[in-house]
C-alpha cells in the first residue's frame, strides 16, 4: 500500500470536519509545578479530558500524588508517568502505586524508561515494570506506553527504531494477559510523515494498540527548538528549521494546525490506521494549549478515553 506523502504539500491546510473530530478526546500533559499555576482546570478543559502528569527525575512522589489527587477531585482522569529508571526497586513501585490508588484514585499510568541515563535501581525499562504484575493487582484500567516515531537514543543508540519497535511487539503480546486497555503515546512531532511511516510499519508487524500522537501546543519558535533539541526530536526538526528561515513566520507563534490537518486527512483516507487522537504537550503554557484545542473542537461534550 503506497504511503500518502503529506510532506510534499506546500499549502497550509484549511481545518476540515475531520480535523475537528480528531481533536475530540485530546489529552494534555502537565507537571506538578505547572499544574500549580492553574487555579481550576475545570475552567480550561472539557469534562473527562485525560491529564498526564510528567514525572521529571527528582520530583518527590508526594508532589505527584498531590497533583493527581487535585485533578481527580476536579473530575479529570489522571495518568501519571511511571519512569522505570527513576524507581529504585519493586518495593518503591508498590508504594507509589498504593499511594496513587489509595490517595488519588489513580487507575491509569504511562509506563516509560525515563530520562535518566543510569537507572536509580533495579528497573531500566517499562517491560520490567509490567512484569511485576502490580498494575493488574492494583486494578489499573489503562496503561499507555511511550512511542518514538523518530527514534530514541535512549533505546536505539544507532538512531534506528529497531529495539523500540521490538519492545512494542512485546507489549502488544501483553495485551492478551491483562484486562487493562493499552495504547501508545508518542513524543511530540512537527512532521506527519515519520509518524505515518512508523504507524504503518508497526501495524504491519502486528501491533494493534491505538496511537495517540504527541503534538506541541502554541509556542514561540525558539521555545520549540529548545525543547526539540533536549528531547532528541529527529527528522521533524527540519520543519522548525524551515520555519526559522521564513521571515513571514519567524516572529509568529507556532500552532499545530497544519500537522493536525494533515494527519486528519490521512486518517480519513485510512480509517484502519492505528492513529486515533492527539496528546498535547503545552510547551507554550497550559492556558494557551487548552484555549487553542478548545477553539478547534467540533462540539462541546465529554470526551471518550480509549
Amino acid at each position: 500500500m503506497a504511503l500518502l506523502n503529506f510532506t510534499s504539500k506546500s499549502r497550509e491546510h484549511t481545518p476540515s470536519p475531520e480535523f475537528a473530530d480528531m481533536i475530540e478526546g485530546w489529552s494534555i500533559e502537565v507537571m506538578p509545578r505547572t499544574a500549580a499555576k492553574i487555579t481550576d482546570f475545570r475552567a480550561l478543559l472539557p469534562a473527562g479530558t485525560r491529564v498526564y502528569i510528567a514525572h521529571i527525575d527528582g520530583t518527590p512522589i508526594e508532589d505527584m500524588v498531590a497533583t493527581a489527587r487535585r485533578l481527580n477531585m476536579q473530575g479529570f482522569p489522571v495518568m501519571p508517568h511511571l519512569p522505570a529508571r527513576s524507581i529504585r526497586d519493586i518495593g518503591t513501585l508498590a508504594d507509589w502505586l498504593e499511594r496513587y490508588r489509595g490517595e488519588a484514585d489513580v487507575r491509569q499510568a504511562l509506563l516509560l524508561g525515563g530520562g535518566r541515563l543510569t537507572p536509580a535501581g533495579d528497573f531500566h525499562s517499562s517491560m520490567q515494570l509490567i512484569e511485576t504484575g502490580l498494575f493488574d493487582r492494583h486494578g489499573f484500567t489503562h496503561l499507555h506506553f511511550a512511542g518514538h516515531p523518530e527514534g530514541s537514543r535512549d533505546v536505539d543508540p544507532d538512531g534506528s527504531t529497531a529495539l523500540a519497535d521490538q519492545a512494542l511487539l512485546w507489549k502488544q503480546d501483553f495485551a492478551s494477559r491483562t484486562d487493562a486497555k493499552l495504547a501508545i503515546t508518542t513524543q511530540f512531532t512537527f512532521d506527519p510523515q515519520p509518524v505515518i511511516d512508523w504507524a504503518e510499519r508497526i501495524q504491519a508487524a502486528g501491533v494493534t494498540m491505538p496511537i495517540h500522537v504527541g503534538i506541541a501546543g502554541p509556542a514561540k519558535l525558539q521555545t520549540l527548538i529548545k525543547y526539540a533539541l533536549s528531547c532528541g526530536i529527529g527528522p521533524s526538526m527540519k520543519v522548525l528549521q524551515k520555519r526559522a528561515m521564513d521571515m513571514s513566520k519567524l516572529l509568529l507563534p507556532y500552532e499545530p494546525t497544519d500537522l493536525i490537518a494533515r494527519l486528519a486527512d490521512y486518517r480519513a483516507e485510512r480509517p484502519e490506521s492505528l492513529i486515533s487522537q492527539f496528546h498535547m504537550f503545552p510547551l507554550g503554557g497550559i492556558q494557551a494549549a487548552a484555549d487553542w484545542m478548545n477553539k478547534h473542537r467540533s462540539v462541546e461534550s465529554s470526551v471518550a478515553l480509549p
